[in-house]
């Protein structure tokens, strides 16, 4: 089993972050979700607000296959976010961009407003990559 953070356990206790282990078809297949938009967020012929949108799911997917492979389960992408530094150990820029992206996500999605620019979607594409590269290089569960 992954090493049990005391950080989860007590966002679980306080009901944060519900205790449920993962199962490798579901982390499989958030990291091919997580890739496939990863990939179609780099495509320069789409539109920036739709490379920005696959780009912030990308990094989702990522960062939910991480907590997944933790043992734990959240509903709130936010959260999803937050845990990174205790899940996969990730620093605190990726955590800035990863909040700052969110803000531009709701915004658009909530308000209608659309402000991100290509520097941030650069950050938000390496953001996404780098988290990538550390869920893949998380070893099996042990019950595949």
């Amino acid at each position: 089993m992954p090493e049990k953070s005391k950080e989860l356990a007590n966002l679980a206790r306080i009901g944060k972050l519900a205790a449920e282990p993962g199962t490798p078809r579901e982390i499989n297949g958030l990291l091919t979700s997580g890739r496939e938009r990863l990939a179609d967020a780099r495509n320069q012929a789409l539109a920036l607000s739709s490379r920005f949108d696959l780009a912030y799911n990308a990094a989702h997917a990522f960062s939910l296959a991480a907590l997944r492979w933790r043992g734990y389960r959240s509903d709130n992408r936010y959260l999803v976010f937050q845990t990174l530094p205790h899940t996969i150990g990730s620093p605190a820029a990726t955590w800035r961009v990863l909040a700052k992206a969110h803000e531009v996500r709701n915004a658009a999605e909530y308000a209608g407003i659309f402000d991100a620019d290509a520097t941030l979607l650069g950050n938000l594409i390496e953001a996404a990559e780098a988290l990538r590269v550390a869920v893949a290089a998380l070893p099996a569960l042990p019950y595949e």
